[in-house]
């Protein structure tokens, strides 16, 4: 089924995941690309309209960034975003000039011509509507064929449209939940403007994966990474309805599960999922080669490495056992992932984290890639989870890192730290599960951090190790806020921790949003 399609061009925006979160809300499909993406590549993708997204930059500076003048031409409705609404205006005959009154934060903006795009925002025209706005720039006279849809008291030029072009241009950002019915003024562009249906649901994506993956795989097999994660639990269940027993799912015991992980995520596939598991024991493998080493960067290679010859050497057994070679191999790779792979600004992005599907299988893999999730976000990977039918303890089940707890163990990795380690996090997550609120959660964990404190317990001086508690709210994973747990919560697992966790004397709690911090520790 071809799907009607936005196109969001980004410009280097803190929000501009945001937009492609509430376009797909309302079930239209839509990817965001950055602003140099070609011209030949933008008609292929035929949108039926494009957002430009705000940005850092301003549209005077030297290379700021910018797009060709045939983007106005391909006859589809256009919204600028911040500075996505002074580059438009700046193309076509306009001016912007830096702004004496900043303005960050909430604003009131007033309609000033009733337009469609406002159909479902405001109850009353007259009645003001708040914005969030985040510029140092303004647009200080609008280029021909625009007119004034709306203005707040230090922007005269709010909302801005072109009738002729079907050109719209906002100040503000409507993609944050900080402005009043952002969300809704969005649909309006998509749907009443772009005239986009809607159809994108994650009934209409399955139908459609299961038939794409079994005309591409045909009667061979793929092998999938099987973590016991969202991602991977979703995939699994998704392949298993495609082509069957042709799926063989390999989990791989690295030694830096959580408390008795394994037994756990081997009990709900086979309550959840009607597909072949290997479950391979490669504990002392991962722990010789991680001693003595604590670089970050180090750990996720060692690990990655020794993953892919354990990987390796089960798909020769497949191939030894009924001679039949693997063709394919599956990843549960999804939309943050190949996002955070590709800079705004042109060239590689910043390496956030290693261990991400994008860019970690070696170079001569032979094998054919399989990644049906790559344009999901993890709640839409979620939502495709419970169309499935998979039980919601699998589909709210906080995330792993494919490192384990090697990234959870700050410094050298040893079986004695690994134990510590899960028995805390077991004690944090299952006060968690008890007071009600995992769902509320996005990802909690515990961190052994590498130094040591004095303490007192039972009149005696102790020496003993520090665990940190983590635990943040997010939708995307993209941005997180750390979770506000009562006073009391957080004594009653510290207590636990430090009574029943031998070698522990000391709990600490993170308070760090991403950004700055990440959300893992490593």
């Amino acid at each position: 089924m071809d799907h009607d399609k936005i196109l969001i061009l980004d410009f280097g925006s803190q929000y501009n995941q945001l937009i492609a979160r509430r376009v797909r809300e309302n079930n239209v499909y839509c990817e965001l690309k950055p602003y140099y993406t070609s011209m030949e590549e933008i008609k292929k993708f035929n949108p039926k309209g494009i957002i430009f997204s705000g940005g850092p930059n301003s549209v005077y500076a030297l290379n700021s960034p910018d797009v060709p003048d045939e983007i106005f031409e391909l006859g589809v409705p256009i919204l600028g975003i911040c500075y996505g609404m002074q580059l438009i205006t700046k193309k076509l005959g306009g001016n912007v000039e830096r702004s004496d009154e900043q303005e960050f934060g909430f604003a009131e903006v007033n309609i000033d011509i009733d337009d469609s795009i406002f159909k479902n925002v405001v109850t009353d025209l007259k009645d003001p509507w708040k914005v969030w706005m985040s510029h140092g720039d303004k647009v200080v006279s609008l280029a021909e064929g625009f007119e004034v849809l709306a203005h707040s008291d230090n922007t005269p030029f709010a909302v801005i449209k072109n009738q002729i072009r079907n050109i719209y241009g906002v100040q503000f950002h409507p993609e944050v939940e900080h402005t009043e019915n952002g969300s809704i003024f969005l649909d309006d562009f998509v749907k009443n403007i772009c005239k986009c249906k809607g159809d994108w649901t994650a009934l209409s994506f399955i139908e459609e994966s299961i038939a794409k993956i079994k005309a591409e795989v045909g009667d061979e097999k793929v092998v999938l990474g099987y973590s016991g994660g969202v991602d991977s639990s979703v995939l699994s269940l998704l392949l298993s309805k495609a082509i069957g027993n042709n799926l063989i799912n390999i989990f791989v015991d690295n030694g830096l599960l959580r408390l008795d992980e394994r037994k756990k995520v081997i009990e709900k596939f086979k309550e959840n999922i009607d597909s072949n598991l290997i479950v391979v024991d490669a504990v002392d493998k991962h722990l010789v080669a991680l001693s003595g080493v604590t670089e970050p960067e180090k750990k996720r290679k060692i690990i990655g490495n020794a993953f892919i010859e354990v990987f390796s050497d089960e798909i020769d057994k497949i191939f030894k056992n009924d001679g039949h070679a693997v063709e394919f191999l599956a990843q549960g790779t999804i939309y943050p992932d190949v996002i955070e792979s590709v800079s705004a600004k042109g060239g590689p992005s910043d390496t956030i984290k290693s261990h991400h599907n994008v860019g970690g299988l070696p170079e001569d893999m032979k094998l054919k890639l399989i990644e049906p999730f790559r344009d999901l976000f993890k709640d839409e990977v979620r939502r495709v989870g419970k169309e499935l039918g998979l039980h919601d303890d699998m589909i709210q089940r906080h995330p792993f890192p494919g490192p384990g707890l090697a990234v959870r163990i700050l410094g050298d990795i040893t079986e004695e730290r690994c134990d510590v380690l899960r028995k805390a996090d077991d004690i944090f997550i299952n006060e968690i599960e008890k007071a009600g609120i995992y769902n509320e959660i996005g990802q909690a964990f515990a961190v052994f951090l590498p130094v040591k404190t004095v303490g007192v317990m039972g009149d005696v001086r102790t020496y003993d190790n520090v665990i940190a508690l983590r635990a943040v709210s997010t939708i995307d994973f993209m941005t997180a806020d750390w979770y506000p747990f009562e006073h009391s919560f957080l004594a009653k697992v510290s207590t636990r921790i430090i009574n029943e966790v031998r070698g522990v004397n000391r709990v600490v709690y993170d308070i760090s949003s991403k950004p700055p911090g990440t959300i893992e520790w490593e």
